[in-house]
């Protein structure tokens, strides 16, 4: 075993901005001082999950969903050997940590889109219920995906936030990717730069 490059620039990058975008959105939602930042936050978050989801299909290896995302019975398998402290070796996301990440993709979605509705008031008071409930589950999801990621990385012994600010993980030299992808990040940013322009023109 020795140290692999895993994880590649888009997702790496990817993940660190929607969780920032997050957390910044949160903290601002009540702020009518902060309006404008709530605003980037959510674009941020947007712009990152639908990039990440047609890189979910042509990225690098441990990025793509194939790689993943497995069935029902295989993620009830996975977290019963969680629990029973013997979960196996993944040298990418293990199938609990793929739920979370198509939650996480899909509410951050919804709640970017909703926010989008509410600011060029496409509906009444109700879509602003609806946008904070959204946003009250991802913060569940984000909760939950924390304890995976803290329970994984003590059951398996190797620092998965590490991991995902480097792009390393232990494995064999066949298992690693070959490439961190950098233009693709470059790519990432410029979409990103592009949503922020057009929500806030």
């Amino acid at each position: 075993m020795q140290k692999i490059l895993v994880w590649d620039w888009p997702v790496r990058i990817g993940h660190w901005l929607m969780a920032a975008g997050f957390g910044i959105a949160w903290l601002t939602a009540e702020s009518e001082s902060l309006h404008a930042l709530h605003i980037v936050a959510g674009a941020i978050v947007l712009a990152v999950a639908t990039f990440r989801l047609p890189w979910g299909l042509i990225g690098s290896r441990y990025a793509r969903f194939r790689d993943f995302v497995r069935g029902p019975q295989q993620i009830r398998a996975y977290l019963k050997q969680m629990l029973e402290l013997a979960p196996p070796e993944t040298v990418g996301h293990n199938p609990a940590g793929a739920v979370a990440i198509l939650l996480l993709l899909g509410l951050g979605i919804l709640t970017s889109l909703l926010g989008w509705a509410l600011e060029v008031e496409l509906a009444g008071h109700w879509l602003e219920e609806v946008h904070e409930f959204v946003a009250g589950l991802m913060l569940t999801v984000v909760a939950v995906h924390l304890l995976g990621v803290a329970a994984g990385s003590l059951l398996h012994g190797e620092n998965l936030v590490r991991a995902m600010l480097t792009g390393y993980k232990q494995g064999t030299a066949q298992q690693a990717i070959r490439s961190a992808r950098p233009f693709a990040a470059v790519l990432l940013i410029a979409w990103i730069v592009t949503i922020c322009w057009y929500l806030l023109r």
